[in-house]
C-alpha cells in the first residue's frame, strides 16, 4: 500500500519505534495475569459486525462478512480508519465466513476465506487483540496484517513516513522532502531480530503491534521489511510474514502467531507480550487451525561456540521448509538456547554478524531438549581468517563500515545526507573503509579505483582477489581490471532476490564471494608505483541511475 499524499496539517505529537530494550511500564494487563473482573466483558452483534468489549478500555469490531477489523475504540476514541479503509490481512480478503465464540475469559472471532483462516482473540480485562493467521497455500499472494490508523492521532515524521509530500522520486513509495531528505514506508532501519514491537505514542496513549516469533515467516533473523508508515491520510502498522520483497527463501505455510495489537497509557507494551516471552495456554483448547501448544514443542541448546571473532556478535539460526527460529550466542562463550521449536530436523547455522560460518543438522522432538556439545567454527569457514596483503572492511555479511552503509537502511541513495558515491580509495591511507562506497551501480559509480603498492616479492607472484557481496539488483556484479593490462572474465550472477533492495532500505540478499585469480604479469614491478584496481559493475539489465544494475559490498581483499 503506497497511499496518496495530501498536505493537510496534523497536530505535532511524539512517536516511539519500539525495540525489546525499550520495554517500559505500561497500563496494560499482561497475558499471564489473572483476568480482571469486568462486568462489560462480552460480545454483541450490531447487524454488520461482531462487537467485542474487552472489559477494559478497548472495544473492537470485526465485519461479519469480510473479517476486516472495522473499529478500534480505546477510551472512547476511534483509532481504526485510514483513508476510509479497514484493518485486515493483505488488502482485505473480501467475502469470508466469520464466526464468534466465548469460552470463559476468552472471546475468539474466526475468519475463513478459502484455504486461509484468520483469528482475533480478546481476554477479559486486557487492552490487547491477539491475532493468528493460518495460510495453507499461495492462494493469497502475501501474508501481512495492516492496522490502519486515523490521521491526526499520532505523528511520524521519521524515515518510514510519507511526511505529507507529493514529491515522488521512485515508484510510488519513495518520497523527497523539500530539504532533500528522503522518506518511504520501507525505511524502518530494522531487521526482524532488532525489534519486538512497532508503533506510536502521543504521551497519553500508545498503539503498538507486537510481532510474532515469525516461525512461519521467511528470510531469517536479518530480514528487513516495512513495519509502519504515516501520511496525511493516516498511519499503518504492519505484521509482515511474507511480503515477496527482497525474499531469500520460499514462503512457509501454516499457522503464524500470535501477534498482538496492544494499547497502553503511553508506555511500551508489556514485555510479557514479546516474542519468546509470551505464552498462551488459554488458547490451547480454542481449536485454532495449526495451533501447537508449548507441550508439543522442543528446545535446542548449545554449550558454546569456539573459533569466534569476539569483535562481532554471533546468532544461531534454525531453518527448514516448515519453520525458522533464532537466538543470540552469549558473547563470553557462545552459549545459546532456542525454545518453542516445532518438532523436526533443521539446518543449524551459526552467523558471524550476518555471515554464515558454520552449518550442521539438528533434530528437535516434542517436549525434549536437544543439547549440543561445543560447536567449533573451522578457521577456513571465516574468510576474515585468511592472510591478506590488504583488506578493506571486516567480513561480516553486511556492508557495515563502508561509506553510507548506516544511512542506506533508512534513506534513498539520492538523499542529501549521503556522501558522494564516487571517489577513489588508497590502501594505507587509513580511510580505506570509510572511503569505499557500500553500494556500486553501473550508472552511478562503476569504475571505482583502488590504489595499492606491492613489495617486489608480492609483485612476483599470482594472487587471489576476493570481493564479497550481500545482495545485487538486476544481476549487478563486479568485473575487475588491474593496471589496465589484465581484465577478469565476467562472473556468473549468483542467485539474488529479483525485487528492489538497494533503494528501499535493504542490503539483505544472499551473501556471495567473487574470486579472481590475478596473474603475476598483471602487477607493476616498480615498488614505488601504485597498482590500480578498477571495479566495474556489469549486467545487461536494470534501468538507470540508482535502479541500474548494482550490488552491495561486504569486504574486499587481496590474499597473500
Amino acid at each position: 500500500m503506497s497511499g496518496s499524499e495530501r498536505t493537510r496539517p496534523v497536530p505535532r505529537r511524539t512517536f516511539v519505534l519500539g525495540t525489546a530494550a525499550a520495554a517500559g511500564s505500561a497500563a496494560l494487563a499482561g497475558p499471564l495475569a489473572a483476568p480482571a473482573a469486568a462486568a462489560a466483558f462480552g460480545w454483541s452483534d450490531d447487524g454488520s459486525n461482531y462487537v467485542v468489549d474487552t472489559g477494559a478500555a478497548l472495544v473492537f469490531k470485526v465485519s461479519k462478512t469480510t473479517g476486516d477489523l472495522t473499529s478500534l475504540v480505546y477510551r472512547g476514541t476511534e483509532y481504526q480508519g485510514y483513508g476510509g479503509m479497514n484493518s485486515h490481512i493483505e488488502s482485505g480478503l473480501g467475502s469470508s465466513t466469520v464466526a464468534i465464540a466465548q469460552s470463559g475469559s476468552t472471546i475468539l472471532v474466526s475468519v475463513t476465506h478459502g484455504t486461509l483462516k484468520h483469528y482475533y482473540a480478546a481476554r477479559s480485562g486486557e487492552n490487547n487483540v491477539y491475532l493468528w493467521t493460518h495460510k495453507a497455500d499461495a492462494s493469497v499472494s502475501a501474508t501481512r496484517y495492516i492496522v490502519r490508523v486515523k490521521a491526526g492521532l499520532f505523528l511520524n515524521d521519521q524515515p518510514d513516513s510519507y511526511t505529507y509530500t507529493t514529491s515522488t522520486i521512485e515508484a510510488s513509495d519513495v518520497f523527497a522532502k523539500s530539504d532533500g531528505q528522503t522518506r518511504s514506508k520501507h525505511y524502518s532501519g530494522l531487521r526482524v531480530i532488532d525489534y519486538s514491537h512497532i508503533g506510536w505514542t502521543n504521551g497519553g496513549v500508545g498503539l503498538w503491534i507486537v510481532r510474532s516469533n515469525h516461525e512461519k515467516a521467511s528470510g531469517g533473523p536479518f530480514y528487513r521489511s516495512l513495519l509502519r508508515h504515516q501520511s496525511a491520510d493516516g498511519g499503518g502498522l504492519y505484521e509482515i510474514l511474507y511480503y515477496g520483497q527482497n525474499q531469500t527463501e520460499e514462503q512457509r505455510f501454516g499457522l503464524q502467531g500470535p501477534y498482538v495489537i496492544a494499547f497502553t497509557d503511553g508506555g511500551a507494551p508489556s514485555s510479557a507480550l514479546f516474542p519468546g516471552t509470551l505464552t498462551t495456554p488459554w488458547a490451547d483448547s480454542l481449536g485454532i487451525s495449526g495451533y501447537v501448544a508449548a507441550s508439543g514443542r522442543g528446545r535446542v541448546a548449545g554449550v558454546g561456540i569456539t573459533g569466534r571473532d569476539t569483535a562481532h556478535p554471533y546468532t544461531v539460526g534454525l531453518a527448514n521448509a516448515a519453520a525458522q527460529y533464532w537466538g543470540a550466542a552469549r558473547p563470553s562463550d557462545g552459549w545459546f538456547s532456542i525454545a518453542g521449536v516445532l518438532p523436526g530436523t533443521y539446518t543449524l547455522t551459526v552467523h558471524k554478524s550476518e555471515l554464515a560460518v558454520l552449518s550442521t543438522q539438528v533434530t528437535v522432538t516434542a517436549g525434549g531438549t536437544t543439547t549440543l556439545n561445543s560447536l567449533a567454527i573451522p578457521s577456513s569457514n571465516d574468510p576474515g581468517n585468511a592472510s591478506a596483503i590488504w583488506r578493506i572492511n571486516d567480513w561480516t555479511g553486511t556492508p557495515s563500515g563502508f561509506k553510507n552503509a548506516d544511512l542506506m537502511t533508512y534513506a534513498h541513495p539520492s538523499d542529501v545526507r549521503a556522501a558522494a558515491w564516487t571517489g577513489n580509495v588508497v590502501i594505507g591511507s587509513g580511510s580505506e573503509t570509510s572511503a569505499f562506497p557500500c553500494y556500486l551501480w553501473k550508472d552511478v559509480n562503476s569504475g571505482l579505483l583502488v590504489y595499492f603498492r606491492l613489495t617486489a616479492a608480492q609483485a612476483a607472484a599470482a594472487h587471489v582477489l576476493r570481493i564479497g557481496v550481500t545482495t545485487a539488483y538486476a544481476n549487478g556484479r563486479p568485473q575487475v581490471v588491474v593496471n589496465d593490462t589484465w581484465t577478469s572474465a565476467v562472473p556468473a550472477p549468483p542467485t539474488q532476490p529479483g525485487t528492489r533492495s538497494l533503494t528501499n532500505g535493504s542490503y539483505r540478499g544472499n551473501n556471495h564471494t567473487f574470486t579472481y585469480s590475478v596473474p603475476a604479469s598483471a602487477w607493476l614491478t616498480d615498488t614505488g608505483q601504485y597498482n590500480v584496481l578498477k571495479i566495474n559493475v556489469v549486467s545487461g539489465s536494470g534501468t538507470a541511475s540508482y535502479l541500474s544494475a548494482g550490488t552491495s559490498i561486504d569486504a574486499i581483499d587481496l590474499l597473500d
